[in-house]
């Protein structure tokens, strides 16, 4: 539903001047990125509130032109994670955005404004849910000692250049490539000398140092931090294609800095955590969704039992996934039955188990299951979804559209939402609500002319509804104050 999009002339004349110098074949790409008009360099450039604004304006254009993955329990798992990482950290201001990049590469950034992104692959680079934390807190410190604004305030003529350099830089490495977006970075390097774009060593070590204050203050173990910095380290060393992974190009490692952080965990009493199920669930979630087939996912997990796992829950759980994936329903409920009797509540069992009934074509049962969960969870977000997706395919749609509009109250800046709850309202004949839902979800991807064309259409159906009119106008100059936000900022 998401078409290309060129720039503004204003973005363009930013983008031009942060990619003059970069090669061609680049810049075939990088012409067809559109971010927000950064404006002049002035006071309001660096406050908080500028850079929420900014941050979100980026997202939905990040949300347009990434990939991403809609998986609300991953999303759920994230959420979680870094909430309460925030909560032990020293940022102040916690509108926190997420969003997980269907990529398998190794990387996770932070954008000005609160928006924190993760690399798919970090899940499988991690091992342990602490080596993952390390990395989301190391994020946060960035965020928290507001170090992008930091380094604005040394160069406030080349800063709305350079801040837009950066952020087309990371948004090019999360869609075309590492090369490409790392090309548009260092062009606007060259505009604001080398230093300036990259993180410096000093914002390094002291993210280094926050993050590891965080990761303490949040009950993890701190001796996570060296040991992930080794293995991504040794990625370096081990890479067949020889490719530096993202995350070290925009957070250069060194075996200093390694030493460095193993020299500030010793200042912390060592803590021994047990294996984190949530995370090594999400694991292999991820697992399952890269495979290049379900059987292959299948021969994964299958292989893993039988040796040395880390957790035989979670590899279970990847082979319950693979098997329905594959349309081995039977096989993949005999699976679940070895895991699901010591924990029949956990949520992750029990959609795999409204899965499984839906490829059986039990669809009645997955909706009778989803339902009796969400009476003790109501609101939850993975299950609210599942229950949607299983009334849709048990030929209630009307029933769906309503659970969906109660949770998009909750839940009003997921994408994912938005187009489900279009197409619900399609199959339930709600033409008016379709058009407006699908807007909501253009919106959310900064595609502002498509979401204008569907509230259009909205409007040429109302009729005579009087209030929904009404919604319809506000919502259409709720799109020219976006559009005006953008050429001002």
């Amino acid at each position: 539903m998401s078409p290309k999009y060129a720039f503004s002339d204003a973005g363009r004349r930013i983008l031009l001047g942060c990619a003059f110098a970069v090669a061609s074949a680049a810049w075939a790409v990088t012409e067809d990125l559109k971010i927000p008009n950064l404006g002049e360099s002035s006071t309001s450039l660096f406050s908080a509130d500028y850079e929420h604004q900014l941050g979100r304006m980026w997202l939905r254009s990040f949300r347009g032109q990434a990939p991403i993955k809609n998986d609300p329990l991953l999303h759920s798992y994230l959420e979680n994670l870094v909430f309460e990482l925030a909560q032990h950290s020293e940022l102040q201001d916690r509108r926190i955005e997420l969003v997980i990049v269907d990529n398998p590469t190794i990387n996770a950034f932070a954008v000005p404004g609160g928006v924190i992104g993760v690399h798919s692959g970090l899940f499988q680079y991690a091992v342990t849910e602490d080596e993952f934390a390390t990395v989301m807190a190391h994020e946060i410190a960035h965020l928290s000692q507001r170090h992008f604004s930091r380094r604005m305030e040394m160069a406030q003529e080349q800063g709305p250049m350079q801040l837009a350099g950066l952020l087309a830089g990371v948004l090019l490495a999360a869609t075309v490539g590492t090369d490409a977006g790392m090309a548009a970075m260092t062009t606007a390097q060259g505009l604001a000398q080398d230093a300036q774009l990259r993180y410096s060593r000093a914002n390094e070590a002291e993210a280094d140092r926050v993050g590891l204050r965080t990761l303490y203050n949040a009950g993890m173990d701190p001796y996570a931090a060296p040991q992930m910095f080794e293995r991504m380290y040794a990625a370096t060393r081990y890479s067949q294609s020889g490719r530096i992974p993202e995350f070290l190009r925009t957070h250069p490692l060194s075996e200093k800095r390694i030493s460095d952080t193993r020299a500030r965990a010793m200042q912390y009493p060592k803590r021994i955590r047990s294996v984190s199920l949530d995370y090594q669930l999400m694991r292999a979630r991820v697992a399952v969704q890269a495979a290049r087939t379900p059987e292959e996912a299948v021969a994964t997990f299958r292989s893993a039992l039988e040796g040395d796992s880390i957790s035989t829950a979670a590899t279970t759980y990847g082979l319950v996934l693979a098997l329905t994936a594959a349309g081995r329903a039977d096989e993949a409920a005999l699976a679940l039955d070895s895991i699901w009797s010591g924990d029949s509540d956990r949520i992750e069992y029990v959609i795999a188990d409204a899965e499984i009934d839906l490829a059986r074509g039990n669809t009645n049962r997955a909706v009778a299951t989803l339902e009796r969960r969400l009476e003790l969870s109501p609101g939850n977000h993975p299950l609210t979804m599942s229950y949607a997706h299983a009334l849709q395919q048990a030929g209630s749609p009307h029933i769906a559209e309503e659970v969906l509009i109660d949770q998009s109250r909750r839940m009003p800046n997921d994408p994912g939402l938005w187009y489900l709850l279009a197409e619900m309202q399609g199959l339930a004949g709600n033409i008016v609500g379709l058009h407006r839902s699908r807007a909501e979800y253009f919106i959310l991807i900064n595609a502002l002319d498509a979401a204008e064309r569907q509230l259009t259409y909205a409007q040429n159906g109302v009729g005579s509804d009087f209030t929904t009119s009404s919604l319809i106008n506000q919502r259409m100059r709720d799109i020219q104050d976006m559009r005006a936000e953008m050429d001002r900022s």
